[in-house]
């Protein structure tokens, strides 16, 4: 129980790596708050796992790339809990296509939800954890965000930005005590890689030929929130079976 009385806000935590990452923590007893974007009943069944544990959960509503409305949930959150220790940027979405057929709504909107969003949870995550001294931020990047990847140019521009924000983020809270560190998952068993997980060509380019699963990615996060992390900051970390050697 290394997280024992800590409160952890997660976002797209209804499913995935998002619920795998809320599992993980509870199980070291942190109390969660979770983020979903509209899928409510995915939401319940989370709530329902975590309640197997000794801590507080509770599931808000909230577009995360609506910064009024972030504000509005994080303050509640923020009042309900007593304090932010650990935050966890997950959400995200995918519109892949080539650059040729792009649409500007499929770039903003991917990079609206992945990269201003993560900005939108940390602006109110910030001031709580420098007013703390203390505190423990994981972002989910992706190994697109490291490499590229063919399809994917308004997804790995998202990805590649919340590198440089956790770079920088981790600069500007280093002298409080704050960690902020990148977690890059490669190909992960989730319902977004679901057209991925039977084709030879993706088992190929992972050397360890085969995918991730969200509890790998998770117990990662609940690592990096732990005190054994307390002097790992600014780091970006793969989890991809050795995919971008």
């Amino acid at each position: 129980m290394m997280l024992n009385g800590k409160t952890a806000v997660v976002t797209g935590g209804s499913r995935g790596i998002g619920r795998a990452v809320c599992v993980a923590l509870a199980q070291a007893g942190a109390n969660l708050a979770l983020i979903y974007a509209g899928n409510a009943e995915k939401a319940e069944e989370t709530l329902q796992m975590l309640s197997e544990y000794p801590v507080q959960a509770k599931a808000y509503r909230c577009n995360v790339a609506d910064f009024e409305e972030t504000k509005a949930v994080i303050t509640e959150i923020h009042k309900s809990f007593g304090s932010i220790d650990i935050c966890v940027n997950n959400a995200g979405i995918t519109r892949d296509k080539l650059m040729l057929s792009m649409k500007p709504e499929d770039f903003s909107t991917v990079v609206d939800i992945n990269l201003t969003g993560a900005f939108n949870v940390l602006k109110q995550v910030y001031p709580v954890m420098a007013k703390q001294r203390s505190g423990k931020i994981i972002n989910i990047s992706s190994v697109a965000g490291l490499m590229g990847n063919a399809g994917q140019v308004n997804y790995a521009a998202s990805k590649a930005g919340l590198i440089g924000m956790t770079k920088s983020i981790a600069k500007e809270l280093a002298p409080r005590g704050i960690c902020c560190n990148a977690i890059a998952p490669g190909f992960i068993a989730t319902d977004m890689t679901e057209a991925f997980q039977d084709k030879p060509e993706v088992m190929n380019a992972i050397p360890m030929k085969r995918m991730g699963k969200p509890e790998e990615v998770a117990a990662l996060v609940a690592f990096l929130a732990s005190p054994m992390a307390d002097y790992i900051t600014g780091e970006v970390i793969r989890i991809d079976g050795g995919m971008a050697m």
